[in-house]
């Protein structure tokens, strides 16, 4: 799991910060706590981090927590906050923005929990890929759906803390500054270093009144949802390249629309949040199907055309994406103009590229998405709104797609693919009449039909598996049933045959 993002290699020598819920991560019966701290220190190693472990906060209800446990913990650098059970996961992340805020990368991040999977993921999904931090990952049992948290390395909490007698794991003789690890009621703002007074406290009238009277919060408070959006370029990214991958199924030029005003318009609302740096466009759709003047407006104004079939246009964009980004050295602006949210396989890896490299992304799309992305772009508009720019303004084009071409009508150093052929690797055309001729070839006919022809199969086999699942769950539910009517059927027959037996056997009176 642990790819390499633009970052990773600086952070591995840099300090780490852990998170730790003992609820959902609870020592294991039996176990050393002395040991918590050098076992993450020994995992951290073979992966070849050799950062100060600057940090590490159990979080949990400590009244349940015995003080000699206490002890061990504080006595290796281990701090530990009383929580109330059900506000865990909002303290434990709390105090995650709030540490984020105050180091800025590079660093490591470890959470020690099972809510990552879950409560967590969306909102520093979007987080990590803002400020992107190393991340490590460790549960007591895995999450049943792939989280889009892209991460260094994950474990299972049993299995990174061994045993007790694991012999990977050296006992040092290393002297923590233990004015700097504290036991900390989170309820009420009181921390000390003695587990004894600690625990005093967590047994006091005035504890379990604070935490009677003022509750702490219990769901996690998502920091993204209340950011806006259409910022103003960061300095950065400003003068950046800007990659644009436009799907034309999702997002068609409208009725009527001059093609040759796509590029404009989209420098346009680039220019207006402040970046100045060249854009590259290229168009995905069935390009057999467009009307010739539109694909001659569009090439004329620099854009480049890629043929694609509907099966496909999602896997080629994002092969043609991750190209792109490989070639083009961070930071890089990328804009997607697609209907991502409906698409899960595309905006997911995505989700996972921004939070590995140093990318600005925009995203425009056809209709109002009903939910928030787990993108997170910086800036993003509704696809009409953003061909809406003003016709009064002379639109100064990039050097590419000057506007004598486009007057003359003539092509420029647009690029024009079949993305059908060859995997999506076949050549490039130099002109739009060769690129129709061999869209209308034989050979090309039998590249289309052999694809539709294998994403029909796929289809069609997921279905029968589906509905072969679902038969033989109402089977065995049948089965189940029957097999209870004839257990009851015959329980039945034995009371009426022992009822039988005892009237035989009572007395005649």
């Amino acid at each position: 799991m642990g790819s390499m993002w633009w970052g990773e290699e600086a952070a591995k020598g840099a300090k780490i910060a852990v998170w730790w819920d003992m609820k959902e991560c609870p020592i294991p019966e039996g176990y050393d706590a002395g040991r918590i701290r050098p076992s993450l220190e020994a995992a951290f190693k073979e992966r070849g981090y050799s950062g100060p472990v600057s940090s590490i906060t159990a979080y949990g209800d400590q009244t349940q927590t015995p003080v000699h446990i206490l002890q061990a913990l504080l006595s290796t650098g281990v701090s530990v906050a009383h929580t109330s059970s059900e506000s865990t996961s909002y303290i434990l992340y709390r105090d995650i923005v709030e540490w984020r805020g105050q180091n800025p990368p590079p660093a490591t991040m470890m959470i020690i929990s099972n809510q990552v999977g879950g409560d967590l993921s969306w909102d520093l999904a979007r987080l990590q890929q803002r400020s992107q931090y190393n991340l490590f990952l460790a549960y007591s049992k895995a999450p049943c759906v792939l989280s889009v948290l892209s991460t260094s390395s994950r474990w299972l909490w049993e299995k990174l803390l061994g045993d007790n007698n694991n012999n990977r794991i050296e006992t040092r003789s290393v002297q923590y500054k233990l004015s700097a690890m504290i036991l900390c009621c989170k309820s009420c703002n009181f921390d000390c270093q003695s587990p004894e007074k600690f625990r005093k406290h967590l047994s006091s009238y005035k504890h379990a009144r604070q935490e009677s009277v003022y509750p702490t919060y219990k769901e996690v408070n998502r920091v993204t949802e209340t950011w806006g959006r259409n910022y103003a370029a960061a300095p950065e990214y400003a003068t950046a390249k800007i990659l644009v991958w436009w799907n034309m199924f999702d997002c068609p030029i409208p009725e009527g629309y001059d093609a040759r005003r796509v590029r404009p318009s989209l420098e346009e609302a680039f220019k207006k949040l402040g970046y100045s740096g060249p854009v590259s466009i290229t168009a995905y759709g069935d390009l057999n199907h467009t009307p010739e003047h539109l694909l001659r407006g569009l090439s004329s104004t620099g854009v480049s055309l890629a043929h694609t079939i509907l099966d496909v246009t999602y896997k080629r964009m994002y092969s043609d994406l991750l190209d792109g980004q490989k070639s083009n050295p961070t930071p890089t602006n990328i804009m997607v103009i697609s209907d991502t949210d409906t698409h899960q396989a595309f905006s997911t890896p995505l989700v996972r590229l921004v939070q590995k490299q140093k990318h600005n992304l925009f995203l425009a799309y056809s209709s109002r998405p009903y939910k928030m992305f787990v993108l997170l772009p910086s800036a993003e508009w509704l696809w009409h709104s953003l061909l809406e720019v003003s016709e009064k303004r002379k639109h100064v084009l990039q050097k590419c797609s000057s506007e004598s071409e486009s007057d003359r009508g003539g092509e420029s150093s647009a690029m024009l693919y079949c993305k059908v052929c060859c995997g999506g690797q076949g050549p490039d055309y130099k002109s739009l009449d060769n690129l129709r001729t061999h869209l209308s070839s034989e050979e090309h006919a039998q590249e289309e039909y052999s694809i539709t022809a294998s994403v029909q199969l796929k289809m069609k086999n997921r279905n029968l598996s589906l509905l072969a699942h679902k038969a033989f769950r109402t089977g065995f539910l049948l089965l189940d049933n029957h097999l209870r009517r004839l257990r009851a059927r015959k329980s039945q027959s034995c009371r009426r045959r022992g009822s039988r037996r005892r009237a035989q056997k009572s007395p005649t009176v």
